[in-house]
């Protein structure tokens, strides 16, 4: 990575990406009681890059980030994030600690809490929420805390109930959430889901800021939002990738129509 590519951020010694790519799966495969939600699935993303995934409903989006992330055991194949971190052998904390961040569909913020507060919980990772906050935070965090209010636009809403703030608002500050705890890679399930126009035009920035300082990957079915962010796209099915390029070569294969997009 490029110096000012975000090469800051990666920290030395934690994670092996020297040879660019921060994450490898290879041969991945999963059946559900006969069903083959994964076959035979490789897929590449370089330190740094923002890709987008796309695929029809089944596809193996899903699933595919719950082998990420430790909630599934695929039935063979492999999974490494660097160089030497073998995710298959991590449980789903031990992944999370790794530098693996994952948004859900839905925002799961602590509603009764204010914006500050639900950031400063993310990052302590202790869920007993009357310790957390009694606990006083050192200059270091502090300054973590309202970099990230700035980077998901939260500044003004510091003291805000969490459940007071807007769909859009609520998705950003639980991207916040993973921000503050400093992830090297970051899933993004379906992010602009339920937004306004102006809420996803702002989801676009966010995400491609944070390109560069780390790894997004993002799954989304809207294709206007995904052309307003995408270098490059990986369409995914039947559990396998069907075509991947820019967003104009994937829409111009003829499979990924038949398949997906003349849907």
């Amino acid at each position: 990575m490029s110096e000012g590519e975000g090469a800051h951020f990666y920290r030395e010694g934690a994670l092996d990406t020297s040879h660019k790519a921060i994450l490898y799966l290879e041969g991945l495969n999963v059946s559900f009681d006969g069903f083959k939600a994964i076959n035979d699935l490789n897929l590449y993303i370089d330190a740094g890059e923002l890709r987008c995934i796309i695929g029809p409903n089944g596809a193996g989006k899903t699933t595919m980030m719950d082998i990420i992330t430790g909630k599934t055991k695929p039935d063979s194949g492999k999974a490494f994030f660097g160089q030497t971190i073998d995710l298959l052998k991590l449980s789903e904390p031990e992944i999370a600690n790794a530098g693996i961040g994952r948004k859900f569909q839905k925002p799961t913020v602590f509603e009764s809490h204010s914006v500050a507060e639900n950031l400063e919980l993310a990052m302590k990772g202790d869920k007993r929420v009357w310790f957390s906050l009694r606990a006083k935070l050192n200059a270091e965090q502090q300054a973590l805390i309202d970099e990230t209010l700035q980077t998901i636009g939260l500044t003004e809403h510091y003291h805000k109930q969490a459940g007071a703030l807007s769909h859009g608002q609520k998705q950003w500050l639980e991207i916040g959430m993973l921000l503050v705890q400093k992830p090297y890679l970051l899933l993004v399930d379906e992010p602009v889901a339920g937004m306004t126009h102006q809420e996803m035009d702002r989801t676009a920035e966010l995400l491609k800021s944070l390109a560069g300082k780390h790894s997004v990957v993002v799954v989304e079915h809207d294709m206007e939002f995904v052309r307003s962010i995408a270098n490059k796209v990986t369409v995914l099915h039947q559990g396998s990738v069907l075509a991947e390029g820019s967003m104009d070569e994937v829409q111009q294969n003829p499979r990924v129509v038949e398949v997906y997009l003349g849907e």
